[in-house]
């Protein structure tokens, strides 16, 4: 015997709804009430399997007022299936943003998916993203995904798609992959065998791994830091590697590609050009200059993949606020000591020295530039710093050409290249930069030597950088903050942590994270520190980048000035972010007055930044082929005071020179900004309103299938009341919720959660709860009411399948059914077909009996949900008026259907608007048909306040 999906079966001594697995030999199914989790497989050859159908309410179960809105809402919160144009929203465990359902609506109206995702810092990228795939993979289009992202993201990526989206991914990098190699068949990929996979974009991106990726890549590719894998005219083999691997994706035109990236444009136009290129290839033919209305099919082309948006364009977005918190931005300055002045001119006489030493030719010049200045860089950062880069060898001197030398000094010594922030080494560079052999090499050695004991000598009470920030790490804790302290190197990062475990009190607690540890070692370290309080971090830039740290810490302290603009963003963005839960944030930017060193980069770097982006409302990159600009700056502190003419000899007309060029650099970063500002206005075109009016309308439609934030924290305060529980508003939205008083068997289903504090809305404190409509607390009561209610037959029922009651809502006799819908779902696409089995619910009314049924519409329905009893009935009485409905069910049956093939069609009309292109390469056929008759869960009889009325 067959059994049809959608169907129900009477197996076990329980019903049960038939999945579209189902095959001759075995049925899946789903318990009916039941979750995801209970879908097992019958075999009809050993078990009794029976048709069933679905009972009407047993009148004798009468409850009151509340039994409609709490087993709708149960009803609705235990769907995991929508039958709606977005198919994910059962699965996910958040309730995305309406401003973040923009990219997904883009996403659904391309075939295939080729998305930049361009917003700013703290948006929420990633979930953006995420959305995208879950929805992807619950219509069938894809059934495998990878994440391409840098190895330290891996982790983080893994987390969201576990927690928030229910997709088990595994991690592909050099730590793991022969352990995933073992469970795969000869010949089989890892990429074939796992179909979620996290991978390092830097591991599978080298010439031996790249090619068996692109071959067994799967259909969806999620691209993270997209902007380090943008074409760049420099000798960056790791980035030029990145983009060739991306570049070879995009060349299946069926492939669906994600780039996500807070930096598209990173200041230089032709790496964004080569991202748009991933998404379309004659994106790379379009006029550089977009605007005007005769490019305006070019830029309605480009703005149909690409989405860009400042926090200031969300914050309102729909009527709905979304909460990111308030950042008081503060500078703090601390003064040398006179030992450590000392030492810096010494450090600058001898860097003076070295610099002008010509012997060895060009490049062991170059070699020695690059010494001198990690010397001055490492002591502006603490003597730690400063010691190690003195008794250390440059790393420079083994390389042969001015180019290799300028790599490796750029890489270890400058901040420029904020594609490889995080991958840059945070050890101190050498430097000692003559080799072993010769009487200037020993002497050089020699004043390096004395150097770092002097250095050494200035740990503790004559660091007055140091004993400065204790003060102000006082005032962050006093202030109630959790800092997070952020050093160049690794040796500041450990001294600086040190030093404050010896002069804060016992109680706060310190860690350091630096590149020294792997990834997972990080997290692990964070997360242990996050359970004292107060606390505090000290890290390298190991942190700065896609590490989310706004559940644990809410300030940020530059202990080293970053010589890069965007990298102080990045450290930034890690506490002042979506989720942030307090209201107010501080950054605090911490210099030396009388160090030349954080001068120059304060004044000609650091608050340029900061006007632009005060300016515009984003950071703009610093624009192209500046870093030899920057190093000019440098080489004037070096320079500047020599004598004897080295200067014009070494570097003619160099005031003249360094002023101009560092015109030519605010005057290139002008015009960045201003194309910027031009970019942001062509892309925020017209076309955006209609998707403002379609994401309000599906909106609207996805909260009322599966039901909103606010639907579900009304219906966690009331069934937990009504279940004996205890309910305490707190601030904030929080609410402290207390099943100790509740049956045992709530709070088993509950996941044995007898005691939390709650919020139904981010952020949430690390000690609140979340919940939101997956979290096993809220599936637990939502499965325990709904399933109590369908077994009229147990104890502790709060939501009953019917009820009578005396109102002045109505002026008639008013019946509410309460149906829930079960549709098949058939997608047609290129001649491949997917089937699904989604659920729907729907009140429905009529007024009168059942035999001349007047029909309300929905607007009439909504406000009879709020509808208070205004007097009592009798129980014989309602039984009596419950009666006349059952009796006339079969009078009301074809309209029940009529109804459920009318919300089919509705709901084919949703998938095809939602997925409507001007440009479709494929044909694509959406089927939706009701399973009938539909279920009547609910029948609820209004009677006009206080009379007898029939």
């Amino acid at each position: 015997m067959s059994y049809a999906v959608g169907s129900l079966i009477s197996a076990r001594g329980r019903e049960w709804i038939v999945l579209p697995e189902t095959c001759d030999d075995l049925v899946i199914a789903k318990p009916l009430g039941g979750t995801d989790d209970e879908v097992t497989g019958i075999l009809p050859s050993l078990e009794t399997i029976e048709p069933a159908s679905f009972s009407l309410p047993r009148i004798e179960h009468l409850g009151d007022y509340r039994s409609c809105r709490l087993l709708r809402d149960a009803l609705r919160i235990g769907f995991r299936s929508s039958a709606g144009p977005f198919r994910s929203f059962g699965r996910i465990a958040v309730e995305p943003r309406p401003y973040q359902l923009v990219p997904l609506m883009m996403a659904l109206k391309l075939d295939p998916v080729r998305l930049l995702i361009a917003d700013d810092v703290g948006v929420g990228k990633t979930v953006e993203a995420c959305l995208i795939a879950r929805e992807l993979l619950d219509r069938g289009e894809c059934t495998r995904l990878c994440v391409l992202c840098p190895p330290h993201l891996a982790e983080q990526w893994q987390r969201e798609l576990h927690q928030k989206f229910h997709i088990e991914a595994e991690l592909v990098l050099a730590g793991t992959v022969r352990r995933l190699e073992k469970h795969c068949a000869i010949g089989q990929s890892v990429f074939e065998a796992y179909p979620f996979t996290v991978v390092s974009i830097d591991y599978i991106k080298s010439d031996r791994r790249r090619d068996e990726f692109l071959r067994t890549a799967p259909e969806l590719v999620i691209i993270d830091e997209a902007h380090g894998a943008s074409f760049d005219a420099t000798r960056n083999s790791g980035r030029h590697q990145r983009n060739l691997l991306a570049r070879r994706l995009s060349e299946d035109a069926n492939r669906h590609l994600i780039l996500v990236t807070a930096t598209p444009h990173s200041g230089k136009e032709a790496a964004f050009r080569s991202l748009l290129g991933l998404l379309r290839p004659e994106f790379l033919e379009y006029p550089e200059d977009l605007t005007g209305q005769q490019n305006e099919t070019f830029r309605r082309e480009i703005a149909a993949h690409f989405i860009q948006r400042r926090r200031a364009d969300i914050l309102h977005f729909l009527g709905e606020e979304t909460e990111f918190p308030q950042c008081e931005a503060k500078e703090a300055q601390y003064s040398l000591s006179p030992q450590y002045k000392a030492l810096f001119a010494r450090a600058l006489e001898y860097a003076r020295e070295i610099v002008h030493d010509e012997s060895g030719g060009r490049h062991r010049q170059r070699v020695r530039w690059w010494s001198a200045l990690a010397l001055l860089r490492s002591l502006a950062s603490s003597p730690a710093a400063a010691a190690a880069t003195l008794r250390s060898r440059s790393a420079a001197l083994d390389t042969t050409t001015i180019e290799d030398a300028d790599e490796i000094g750029r890489r270890q010594v400058l901040d420029m290249d904020d594609v490889d922030a995080v991958d840059a080494s945070d050890t101190v560079p050498g430097g000692d930069s003559y080799s072993a052999e010769g009487s200037d090499s020993e002497l050089s050695r020699r004043q390096l030597l004395a150097l770092a004991r002097k250095a050494d000598e200035l740990r503790g009470d004559l660091d007055e950088k140091m004993l400065t920030a204790v003060k102000h790490v006082k005032k962050l804790l006093k202030d109630g903050f959790r800092p997070v302290v952020f050093c160049r190197f690794i040796q500041t990062a450990e001294y600086l942590a040190e030093q404050l475990r010896e002069r804060l009190p016992k109680k706060v607690e310190i860690a350091s994270v630096t590149g020294r540890l792997p990834p997972d070692e990080r997290e692990r370290r964070i997360l242990d520190l996050a359970a004292s309080e107060p606390r505090i971090l000290v890290c390298t830039d190991c942190l700065s980048e896609g590490i989310n740290l706004q559940e644990y810490f809410d300030a940020v302290m530059h202990y080293d000035l970053s010589w890069n603009p965007t990298r102080h963003e990045q450290r930034e963005g890690r506490v002042d972010r979506f989720g942030q839960p307090r209201k107010v944030v501080r950054t605090l930017t911490y210099y030396g007055q009388d160090n030349q060193i954080d001068g120059i980069v304060l004044d000609v770097l650091l608050r340029k930044h900061r006007q632009i982006k005060t300016s515009l409302g984003i950071s703009i990159p610093i624009p192209a082929d500046t870093e030899a600009v920057v190093e000019a700056v440098f080489e004037g502190l070096l320079l500047r005071e020599s004598s004897g003419g080295k200067v014009a000899d070494f570097l003619p007309g160099f005031d003249e020179y360094f002023k101009k060029d560092m015109a030519r650099l605010h005057a290139d970063w002008d015009n960045v900004t201003e194309r910027e500002r031009r970019s942001r206005t062509m892309f925020a075109q017209d076309a955006m309103a209609a998707r403002v009016d379609d994401v309000q309308r599906e909106l609207a439609a996805v909260r009322s299938a599966v039901g909103s934030a606010a639907e579900v924290q009304d219906f966690v305060l009331q069934a937990v009341s009504a279940l004996g529980g205890r309910v305490a508003a707190k601030r904030d939205g929080q609410v402290d919720i207390d099943l100790a008083e509740a049956p045992r068997a709530v709070r088993e289903e509950c996941g044995h959660v007898a005691k939390l504090t709650a919020r139904f809305r981010l952020p949430v404190d690390d000690d609140i709860e979340f919940l939101n409509r997956t979290h096993p607390f809220v599936e637990g009561l939502a499965e325990y009411v709904l399933n109590t209610a369908l077994d009229e037959g147990a104890e502790n029922t709060v939501a009953r399948r019917c009820g009578v009651i005396r109102t002045a809502a109505v002026q008639r006799r008013t019946t509410l059914l309460l149906l829930r819908y079960r549709f098949h779902l058939l997608t047609r696409n290129a001649g491949e077909e997917s089937r699904a089995l989604a659920e729907d619910t729907q009140v429905v009314a009529y007024l009168g009996a059942p035999e001349n049924a007047r029909w309300l519409s929905p607007e009439d329905i909504a406000p009879l949900l709020e509808a208070r009893p205004q007097a009592n009935i009798l129980p014989e009485q309602a039984r009596t008026f419950l009666q006349r409905v059952v009796d006339g069910y079969p009078l009301l049956e074809s309209r029940l259907e009529y109804f459920a093939r009318e919300r089919a069609e509705e709901l084919k009309q949703a998938h095809l608007r939602v997925r409507a292109a001007a440009r479709m390469r494929r044909s694509r056929q959406v089927f939706i048909s009701p399973e009938l008759p539909p279920d009547v869960v609910g029948i609820y009889v209004y009677l006009p306040g206080g009379t007898n009325h029939q």
